[in-house]
């Protein structure tokens, strides 16, 4: 079973930053697609960033990396907006398999 453990959320001033990190198995960091997702409340869940892809509106502020040697991928938040408010999430996708996380809670609030 494919587990994702997410952590580095957390209340925050608009301006401020935040670093998630999701931690994994070797087998899933070296085979499956990963990226982030967010979900805010009311809305539906949608992507934030792959290796390869950023949402616009994070484009320029949020930087995504892996640490192959942890197999851990972090998600660097800077300038954090009120409207990045949301649980962030950790996905993993190989073939059929499309995995999540518990999701880690993000407030950007003065």
């Amino acid at each position: 079973q494919v587990q994702l453990v997410e952590s580095g959320g957390g209340l925050v001033q608009p301006g401020e930053s935040l670093r998630l990190s999701c931690v994994t198995s070797g087998n899933v960091f070296r085979l499956y697609a990963m990226g982030w997702y967010r979900q805010a409340p009311g809305k539906q869940r949608e992507l934030v960033a792959t290796i390869t892809n950023y949402a616009d509106s994070v484009k320029g502020r949020f930087t995504i990396s892996r640490d192959n040697a942890k197999n851990t991928m972090y998600l660097q938040m800077n300038n954090l907006k009120p409207e990045d408010t949301a649980v962030y999430y950790c996905n993993a996708r190989w073939l059929t398999q499309d995995c999540w996380g518990q999701g880690t809670q993000v407030t950007v609030s003065s």
